[in-house]
């Protein structure tokens, strides 16, 4: 192919979210599709039809309308979403779908019974640089900055996808920074889009890191070793922003797989100062709860959609003995004096956490 031939294939190609660490001057060349795709692998596409996902969000955090034909770069990962798309980093032939409005492409396995079917794509050929080689989003990951200085973790969970984890973990960072906090946030788990690290940074995060910051395009059969590492090298990236507070979101529900197995995971839940559980309803408090203290974790309030109604919220209370607060509370600060009685965690070292994170068994 030409150097005129790419050009043209590349006119008006869209960046999404996904590769928003790729430079768009890296895409020298077009190369034949990977045999097997891989977790990572970037490829040029071709909308063939609409579905699902009628929107893609930007490299720049805008989202833009989608239209048949249209050319977009798209890198290959595994999605878990309970209420939307399984999906796995597949190709049959030329064809593939889309499995999220931030980029991601495999083949779906499995969807929620009110989604529509998946937005389809033709995949013309891999994306290389000037040498040929194949481009992978793990080439453009953060470095590892080294550090001294340890900032307070706070942990956000869910009893499942969509229970109103991004919004308490925004309320929790703007109640940290009323009270004159450097504070970082950190989406941990997940499937590549901007929402969530743009409302940490819209509540006023010095810095808002997800996983795509260490190489990820979705966190989804992320083995724990590789899970503990990322989470180390953003944490680190974190301190680098002079954080005094750094607010986690770990995606989907306690019993998703990536999920449950850092929570029972000693080299990672030893790091943690407080956990907040986000929950639906009272009834999914109550068994989140239970499920954390029997991972030997005692979180320290209850948040998330239940704490939208007063009697949900009473429920919470009286059947967990945990306070149960409002995201507007949480904005106010209601929780900060809470975490500023607890006790810091005794291990702070990296060195030992190194240690930790290489000999963790779940």
């Amino acid at each position: 192919m030409t150097t005129t031939q790419f050009s043209a294939l590349m006119a008006d190609m869209r960046l999404p979210y996904a590769l928003r660490r790729v430079p768009a001057s890296t895409f020298k060349t077009l190369l034949p599709l990977p045999e097997s795709p891989q977790t990572g692998d970037i490829v040029l596409a071709e909308i063939e039809s609409i579905g699902k996902n009628a929107r893609l969000e930007l490299a720049s955090g805008r989202l833009c309308s989608l239209h048949e034909g249209d050319r977009l770069a798209v890198v290959f990962g595994n999605r878990y979403a309970t209420k939307q798309f399984e999906g796995y980093a597949r190709r049959d032939g030329h064809r593939s779908h889309l499995l999220s409005v931030g980029g991601l492409c495999g083949m779906v396995e499995s969807r929620h019974s009110s989604v529509a079917a998946p937005t389809r794509l033709r995949q013309l050929g891999a994306l290389g640089d000037g040498a040929m080689r194949p481009l992978r989003l793990r080439d453009f990951s953060l470095e590892f900055v080294s550090h001294t200085s340890h900032p307070r973790v706070v942990a956000v969970c869910g009893s499942s996808m969509d229970a109103g984890k991004t919004y308490t973990v925004a309320s929790i960072i703007t109640g940290l920074r009323r009270s004159n906090f450097n504070v970082a946030g950190i989406k941990l788990t997940g499937t590549a889009a901007g929402r969530d690290t743009w409302s940490m940074l819209d509540a006023g995060a010095c810095a808002a890191l997800d996983f795509v910051d260490g190489g990820y395009p979705s966190t989804y059969m992320c083995p724990l070793p590789e899970l503990l590492d990322l989470y180390r090298l953003l944490t680190a990236q974190a301190v680098s922003h002079r954080a005094d507070w750094i607010v986690i979101e770990i995606a989907d529900g306690l019993v998703q797989k990536e999920t449950a197995a850092l929570l029972r995971s000693p080299a990672f839940i030893s790091t943690i100062d407080a956990w907040v559980l986000a929950a639906s309803d009272p009834l999914a408090a109550v068994g989140g709860v239970v499920q954390l203290q029997r991972w030997g974790i005692e979180p320290t309030a209850v948040s998330g959609l239940v704490s939208m109604s007063a009697l949900a919220m009473r429920e919470v209370t009286e059947a967990t003995a945990l306070p149960c607060i409002s995201a507007e509370a949480l904005q106010r600060g209601e929780l900060t004096s809470a975490l500023l009685k607890d006790k810091p965690r005794m291990v702070h070292s990296s060195e030992r956490y190194i240690q930790r994170s290489s000999a963790a068994q779940i």
